[in-house]
């Protein structure tokens, strides 16, 4: 066999490939069936044996890609192929009722339900698990001075614990949106050909809610031939956003780690682990780097997902092979980069010396808590703001340029000035800002 698709070979954990295989599918689909025969059997439509019978071998393991595939390349048809794959195990002519009433999207969409209500437990773990690292680093430096840059410039002084906390709160909305939307997104649907049901009798809504009952997921209250894609679209957008905070974080990661800076750093095997093939040196950023670039693969997904939404009257088949990839891509390579995240935040490596190094390096950070003592002795805000701008601009030691400043000097001393520098004096409601976000998350 000939791989071709990375996921085949480098990227994905085994538990969400197992969910969006080709195994995983199908076992999927045989349980919509089977739900399907049961529901018949609940309103009387088949003989109970019957739907017993199709259950049993829906998940006996007799029904095998091997056996679809062969069906499939003389009919030219997939669902069809599963549909007389399972029929022709079935015993006492229980076959005869399989799929009984329904079309292709009733049982496909149905089964993608079950597929994102089972990749979702799976991202959502894992975002939980992000939360706690991130809370771990915002508790543990919660009072840690580092340098705030804006611009990619020095700003002013914050903590490692604020810059942490602001990445937990946001992995906490992804949380709360995923709690909101799973109802909305973990549909399948039971009406038929073109959504009307007429194929499943009058006692059609009842099937339906009996399908719904039993898979566990909920049912489109307005069909066509498929659930409507705006609830895919809700999937992907959400899948999309939470790509990009990962790389957001990542990014974080990335730029505090370059030599210059120096600040935190991934963790790294010095046993074992290589960074560069030439240069022996060198301890990358590589997960960071590698969710970076894997978060805009699942971005890249979602215009096709919304493209897929726009459908010819009842439904056409141009959704379909956009969301063989789509899906089974998306959701492996999210779960992926947040497995990633959670790791490069669990090990990450912090070095305050760092961060106190680097503020001693750039005292004109002080600047603005300079303007605000000035203030505070009675110089107007535009006066002090020029005032300590002259100040900044003479190329001289920040402290020196101050102090030399006459309409400074006349107003602070050599004493309130030093203490106007002190990056620990001027982090503001950083520490405090921790705690509302630990108490928001509750950790």
């Amino acid at each position: 066999m000939v791989l071709s698709c990375p996921l085949d070979f480098r990227y994905g954990r085994p538990e969400m490939k197992a969910i969006f295989s080709e195994e995983g599918k199908l076992a999927r689909l045989l349980a919509v069936e089977a739900s399907l025969a049961r529901a018949h059997a609940y309103v009387g439509n088949i003989p109970a044996d019957a739907a017993t019978e199709i259950s049993r071998k829906a998940t006996s393991g007799k029904v095998t890609p091997e056996r679809v595939h062969q069906i499939e390349a003389e009919i030219r048809h997939d669902l069809m192929a599963v549909v007389k794959a399972l029929t022709e195990v079935c015993e006492k002519g229980a076959g005869n009722y399989v799929h009984l009433g329904a079309t292709s999207y009733d049982i496909i969409d149905s089964a993608n339900a079950l597929m994102f209500r089972d990749g979702l437990k799976l991202i959502e773990e894992e975002l939980e698990d992000l939360e706690d690292a991130l809370a771990k680093l915002a508790r543990d430096h919660r009072a840690t001075v580092m340098m705030g840059r804006t611009h990619g410039q020095a700003a002013v002084p914050m903590t490692f614990g604020l810059k942490m906390s602001v990445f937990l709160l946001e992995t906490h909305r992804h949380l709360e949106r995923l709690h909101e939307m799973r109802a909305r997104v973990v549909v399948g649907k039971m009406a038929g050909a073109v959504g009307s049901s007429a194929g499943l009798g009058p006692k059609a809504f009842e099937i339906a809610e009996f399908v719904a009952r039993d898979l566990g997921i909920g049912m489109e209250e307005g069909p066509t031939q498929i659930v409507q894609r705006d609830r895919y679209n809700e999937l992907f957008a959400w899948m999309a956003n939470v790509a990009t905070s990962l790389e957001k974080f990542a990014t974080e990661v990335r730029n505090l780690q370059r030599t210059e800076i120096s600040e935190v750093a991934e963790g790294f095997d010095r046993k074992k682990q290589v960074g560069s093939s030439t240069m022996a040196q060198k301890r990358n950023p590589v997960k960071s780097e590698k969710v970076s670039g894997l978060a805009r693969v699942v971005r890249s997904n979602l215009y096709p997902a919304y493209e897929n939404s726009i459908q010819w009257h009842e439904r056409d088949l141009a959704n379909s092979s956009a969301e063989r990839f789509l899906l089974p891509h998306s959701f492996v390579l999210l779960h992926e980069i947040l497995v990633d995240t959670v790791d490069v935040f669990a090990k990450l490596e912090v070095y305050p010396e760092q961060m106190r190094k680097n503020l001693s390096r750039n005292p004109h950070i002080m600047a603005e808590s300079v303007m605000l003592k000035l203030v505070e002795k009675g110089v107007g805000r535009q006066e002090a703001h020029e005032a300590v701008r002259q100040a900044s601009m003479t190329g001289k030691e920040f402290e020196e340029s101050l102090l030399a400043h006459a309409d400074i000097a006349s107003r602070m001393s050599a004493a309130e000035v030093r203490d106007a520098l002190n990056p620990a004096n001027y982090t503001g409601m950083s520490a405090a800002t921790v705690d509302r976000a630990l108490k928001i998350v509750g950790r």
